[in-house]
């Protein structure tokens, strides 16, 4: 038997630990609907130090300040007391720091994020190496958020597969969920972790950090409902929540009622469903409000709509736009003229990258030029390496043309108070070249 959790091996130092982790998928598999209650007898020292390992030591401290240089002072010690306090049911969980980033090129919005200490981000880490394994065998092969081995370019063409394969008038059904993070009902989310999962010691340590509290300032309060973004175990809960919510309720109830194919792409708490009948599309689209509501969700409104995407000319309708990780996705034609699925930036995100290119030149304009130069082009590759998908060449040029506007605009204003010619400029990208556009994901 292979392995059963995706390509993690290589990602460890510990072959323990990767042995554990096969054990407790494999027992997943041939015991199916079973609630384990003896998984925290699997984290040792061991299993803290490779937590320890894969936790990121440049991350911004949590509420205590403790930075990842001052936990390795005695950290064998300081792991063997986690250890002892995480299985006696004596950790208390601190509070997050809370923390806002816009959400919005105008910076209107804004996201809240949590920030767990350090030690709280290695046990975090140690339950979700715990319970990854366990909930991999369970998890629809349509989800690909924050699971091992699986990417949003994965996602991607899932959903070009699926359309491709679709006959006839397509229908596309996007989901939007509104504050998704902070409505999850902890009720809710233990009974469905419960099912799988009933050892004392795990299950009371998600509801302790489910219940942990909030920092804002001076200000603690503590939520009832919610888990905050930022957390290392945030994203596994959020995956076992829209698993009983949209993916298993639409694999088991659903797709046996429909009379054409459809299709359910989810990565976190971003998906969409695609059909190959109206009439099934809007039958789904009138229940999933009340499905939702079920378990104190709502989606928004505006953003969760309904769309035609057949091919041109198979359908009545013309077909529709829509936004998918950060992807418009069109029908468009190719160079030898038939129609095919084109993706491109989406103006949303477009925009938000160069607005945050702008800003970090102008705040940065008075540093050394190689060392701007330098982050620009990482700026520039992390780009393209996330957008560089067949058909968006020319959205991954304009934003090279951006970048090149506020660089030079930026270095003008630093020295004479005036924008650099573009002469001057033109000379100095010779000696500074900024990395051209390339499409990474030529099968996406």
């Amino acid at each position: 038997m292979g392995p059963l959790m995706g390509n993690t091996k290589d990602a460890m130092e510990s072959e323990s630990v990767y042995t554990k982790q096969q054990r407790i998928a494999k027992l997943a598999v041939l015991h199916p609907g079973v609630s384990f209650t003896s998984l925290a007898y699997y984290v040792d020292f061991e299993w803290l130090r490779e937590a320890y390992r894969r936790t990121r030591k440049d991350a911004a401290a949590g509420v205590d300040g403790m930075t990842a240089t001052e936990y390795e002072v005695g950290l064998d010690d300081r792991l063997s007391d986690l250890l002892e306090r995480f299985k006696s049911g004596t950790y208390k969980a601190p509070p997050v720091r809370r923390v806002y980033i816009p959400k919005d090129e105008k910076g209107k919005e804004k996201r809240p994020i949590g920030i767990p200490t350090l030690e709280d981000k290695i046990l975090q880490r140690a339950v979700l190496m715990l319970l990854e394994p366990l909930y991999e065998t369970e998890f629809s092969n349509g989800s690909y958020g924050f699971r091992p081995g699986r990417s949003p370019h994965q996602a991607l063409t899932a959903l070009r597969e699926a359309i491709r394969d679709m006959r006839g008038g397509r229908w596309m059904l996007e989901i939007d969920i509104s504050k998704f993070f902070d409505t999850m009902k902890h009720e809710h989310l233990l009974a469905m972790l419960k099912r799988r999962v009933c050892d004392g010691v795990v299950v009371r340590m998600i509801g302790k950090w489910l219940k942990a509290g909030v920092m804002e300032g001076a200000t603690v309060h503590f939520p009832e409902e919610g888990s905050p973004q930022g957390g290392v175990i945030s994203p596994l809960l959020s995956n076992i929540y829209l698993h009983e919510v949209l993916d298993a309720w639409f694999e088991r109830e659903i797709q046996p009622r429909l009379n054409g194919a459809a299709k359910l792409i989810r990565f976190a708490d971003d998906a969409v469903l695609a059909f190959e009948s109206k009439h099934d599309a809007e039958r789904v689209h009138s229940v999933l409000p009340k499905r939702f509501a079920k378990y104190g969700l709502k989606l928004h409104p505006e953003k969760t709509r309904l769309l035609p995407f057949g091919k041109p000319g198979t359908s009545v309708e013309s077909p529709g736009t829509f936004d998918f990780l950060g992807l418009t996705h069109y029908w468009g034609k190719a160079r030898k003229g038939y129609w095919v699925i084109m993706r491109k930036t989406s103006k949303k995100r477009l925009k938000r990258a160069i607005i945050r290119v702008n800003q970090w030149c102008q705040r940065n304009r008075h540093e050394p030029l190689k060392e701007q130069w330098k982050t620009l082009c990482a700026k520039l590759r992390g780009h393209y390496q996330y957008y560089g998908v067949l058909c968006n060449y020319r959205s991954l040029s304009n934003f090279l043309e951006e970048v090149k506007w506020s660089w030079r605009k930026w270095l003008g204003w630093r020295s004479c108070g005036k924008e650099m010619c573009w002469e001057r400029f033109a000379k100095l990208l010779k000696g500074y070249p900024l990395p051209t556009p390339r499409i990474c994901h030529s099968g996406v």
